[in-house]
């Protein structure tokens, strides 16, 4: 099963998407993190009834609108930590990018001119979290998860490297193509390619099995520090092959559009726009 957040008459609902341009309305839910707040939240989403919508890609809002939290994983790949110049980690590096970094997944990413410098892509897989989820084992935690998507970690990553600590460069406001809409975990399989392409170039690929740490341990190391609630949002981290680390180096330019894709849940591809 498909859900989505789609923007209709100025508002936004939650939605279950039938086909690549249509959806049930799910009466009664804004978007799709007021759903998942519902214990039933699945049931309710399969059983929907509500009006038959059409949509094109860019009514397509960011499918979890305002998560409480967003954590972001980082070096989750062996070929990009070998690209850093890293050993592989024992415990996760996590960050933190704020909900007003998020946009639809076929939006435009407007830059400023004092950020616009250094602009790196980050495809990566987005976990869904579908209920609370305090000191979960990993054996436990798949319970906890409602879904997969995708999402672009956008970097600025002269910001990023100012100081040791990561998070001012993960969080340009309105950066993130989150979507296209969250497909529940038991029609996504793990192993599929993770892609992302500057224009016609693809500048990442891996297979999305290839974690250092699955997202049930994520789940497992995050909740013993603080809780998760349904609808936050699980980044787990970017593999190899990102422009910083090329020699020379290489950024997102002017008109560039990044897309990430991938196997069994879609993509995001978002233009970026110099104010």
């Amino acid at each position: 099963m498909r859900l989505a957040t789609i923007r209709r008459n100025d508002l936004t609902v939650a939605a279950r998407v039938e086909s690549e341009t249509t959806a049930i309305v799910i009466d009664g839910y804004p978007d799709l993190g007021a759903l998942l707040q519902e214990e039933k939240w699945e049931q309710i989403a399969a059983d929907a009834a509500g009006e038959e919508i059409t949509f094109t890609k860019t009514d397509l809002a960011p499918v979890v609108p305002a998560p409480k939290k967003i954590v972001c994983v980082g070096l989750n790949y062996a070929n990009h930590i070998k690209e850093m110049g890293r050993e592989l980690p024992e415990f996760p590096t996590l960050f933190v990018k704020f909900p007003d970094a998020l946009v639809g997944p076929y939006d435009d990413v407007n830059v400023p001119d004092y950020a616009n410098s250094a602009l790196d892509w980050e495809g990566e897989l987005a976990v869904i979290v579908g209920k609370r989820a305090r000191r979960v084992a990993e054996s436990e935690a798949e319970e906890y998860i409602a879904g997969y998507a995708v999402m672009n970690d956008y970097t600025t990553r002269d910001y990023q490297y100012r100081t040791l600590q990561w998070h001012q460069g993960k969080s340009l406001e309105k950066s993130a193509g989150f979507g296209p809409w969250m497909t529940t975990k038991d029609s996504f399989e793990f192993g599929g390619e993770l892609a992302t392409y500057l224009e016609d170039e693809k500048v990442q690929s891996t297979p999305t099995d290839d974690l250092v740490f699955t997202p049930a341990k994520l789940i497992e190391y995050i909740s013993h520090i603080y809780p998760l609630d349904a609808g936050d949002v699980i980044i787990t981290g970017t593999p190899g092959g990102v422009g910083h680390a090329r020699d020379p180096k290489k950024y997102i330019q002017d008109g560039n559009v990044t897309r990430v894709t991938i196997e069994g849940l879609g993509e995001v591809a978002n233009k970026t726009v110099f104010e």
